[in-house]
């Protein structure tokens, strides 16, 4: 009977190959072996510089990192203000306008945090300070010390997205509105003072 070639990698023969006692092949008996798989190429680092270079400082200027403060910091320092300006003595005389607030709040703020604060008559409105053209939105928060106020939030064809009132003892996060303004609104009858942390 002609011997016929194996294709492999089918199976491997065993190294004795011959028949045992009762006439059958060991090839007819044991299961086949499967070829041993190339092996895979290792995993490496290089070439990965986000991965290599974590923690490390960035040869380039438009990486490096930011440090801002955090918004725990930032409604902290509102809480602290906000009491600081907890008596109307301490409360602007110019109605309207954001303005610096008093020492005795800007001391609740450590770092390097700017704290301002604005007086609003019944029925008036102030939007929001128009940001420095060297620097992009940071964070900021807001906190409500006397009267009653609202957030309007509008887009940039000047539509009304959201309205949103300031509750009393909370401190809200201004979130960004891309080509759009916030403005606040006084919605009571008593002059409404509120003041702004912002980094």
């Amino acid at each position: 009977m002609p011997q016929q070639a194996l294709s492999a990698p089918t199976v491997v023969p065993s190294p004795s190959g011959a028949s045992r006692g009762n006439g059958t092949s060991t090839l007819d008996r044991e299961a086949p072996v499967a070829a041993p798989a190339a092996p895979r190429p290792t995993v490496t680092l290089e070439g990965i510089g986000d991965v290599v270079d974590a923690g490390r400082r960035s040869g380039y200027a438009h990486l490096r990192g930011l440090r801002l403060p955090t918004i725990g910091r930032l409604a902290a320092a509102a809480r602290g203000a906000a009491d600081a300006l907890d008596r109307p003595t301490l409360w602007p005389s110019r109605r309207g306008r954001w303005q610096p607030a008093p020492r005795a709040a800007r001391r609740r703020a450590t770092g390097r945090l700017r704290v301002t604060v604005v007086a609003l008559e019944p029925n008036s409105f102030v939007s929001e300070p128009t940001p420095r053209p060297d620097r992009s939105r940071g964070l900021e928060v807001l906190h409500l010390v006397g009267g009653r106020a609202h957030l309007i939030s509008s887009g940039a064809d000047g539509r009304m997205r959201s309205a949103s009132e300031l509750a009393p003892g909370r401190t809200r996060v201004v979130g960004g509105t891309g080509a759009g303004r916030h403005y606040l609104v006084n919605t009571g009858d008593e002059v409404a003072v509120v003041v702004r942390v912002s980094a």
